[in-house]
């Protein structure tokens, strides 16, 4: 807990600078220590994934001493804290969220929330995504999240996890007394923007919303969609290496 206390924590999201869900992360981050910084997104950047902004300037906005919004995207976010926003001192801990909505299988490749932590992950800096599961927008259950996180984050910061990795949290959508314990997860399966919808604007030309279905397994074993489904709290180590090291050894094998 003293180390906790001592810490710089940085804190994003992909939902915008005014989303309740980084309200209630920056209430949570105030539990562990006093030392804590906002810089996240103006606008909602959800599905942004780690793009990063390169053909535009990238503009930033000082709201309080501690707390920044930029114009961009959520891996500018934590770029510009720790290059430019944080001169003296780096973060020891980057928290990305609350998402409003879960972050599991193939949401991993989309989402700005998994890429805040993991820009933070490329920068050497121990980083947490934090996403709460809801099945209605308007009925989110913060106060899950609200209730668990700091215990959680404590555990995983004593625990440490090495630097090419960071840690996908998310919260079951049950209230914060229905939750079933912690379940250390892989990554499951859940295509996101399975279905388009098309429509017409006023002049009969077509145009399209990407919907927000997914195509999942909920069922697939020791993933984090059976541990959410199954009201636990899922903690998803994802490794920034992408290489498929078995293939490589195939390929080795064939071509070789």
């Amino acid at each position: 807990m003293s180390a906790l206390a001592g810490m710089r924590i940085l804190l994003s999201n992909d939902d915008g600078i005014n989303a309740t869900g980084l309200d209630r992360l920056e209430k949570i981050a105030r539990q562990l220590s006093d030392d804590v910084w906002v810089v996240a997104p103006e606008t909602d950047q959800s599905g942004a994934s780690h793009s990063l902004t390169l053909a535009t300037p990238v503009r930033v906005r000082r709201i309080h001493e501690r707390k920044f919004s930029v114009l961009g995207t959520p891996t500018d976010s934590v770029l510009m804290a720790v290059l430019e926003l944080l001169p003296d001192r780096r973060p020891d801990l980057v928290l990305s969220g609350i998402n409003r909505g879960a972050n599991l299988g193939e949401d991993v490749t989309y989402s700005g929330t998994i890429a805040a932590a993991m820009e933070g992950a490329l920068l050497g800096l121990p980083s947490i995504a934090l996403s709460q599961h809801t099945s209605h927008v308007h009925r989110t259950k913060w106060a899950t999240a609200e209730a668990h996180a700091p215990d959680l984050i404590r555990h995983l910061v004593a625990a440490g996890w090495p630097s090419n990795v960071l840690i996908n949290v998310n919260f079951p959508d049950v209230t914060e007394d229905k939750v079933e314990g912690i379940a250390i997860t892989r990554q499951g399966r859940r295509k996101p923007g399975s279905a388009l919808e098309r429509r017409l604007d006023p002049r009969g030309r077509p145009y399209y919303w990407i919907s927000s279905a997914r195509t999942e397994q909920p069922s697939l074993e020791g993933s984090d969609l059976s541990a959410v489904y199954a009201g636990k709290i899922a903690v998803t180590p994802l490794h920034l290496d992408l290489t498929h090291h078995e293939t490589c050894d195939a390929l080795r094998r064939a071509m070789l």
